[in-house]
């Protein structure tokens, strides 16, 4: 039986949605190993001149316990 453990991390690109969920999954695997799955629960975006500036999001990764 497997037992899983869910954190909360966020992340931001100036790119798009997409490129800060990659960004949070890849800096979140750099030391969690079996990374399951991710929820992206919050998104929001930073505006500067009227333009989007980021790309910001909430993000709940799920990994498997050792």
């Amino acid at each position: 039986m497997s037992v899983a453990k869910v954190i909360e991390i966020c992340a931001a690109s100036p790119k798009s949605i997409e490129d800060a969920v990659q960004k949070g999954v890849s800096r979140a695997s750099e030391t969690i190993d079996g990374i399951q799955g991710v929820w992206v629960q919050d998104i929001k975006a930073e505006i500067e001149n009227g333009r989007i500036a980021q790309w910001r999001v909430n993000l709940k990764v799920t990994f498997i316990l050792n």
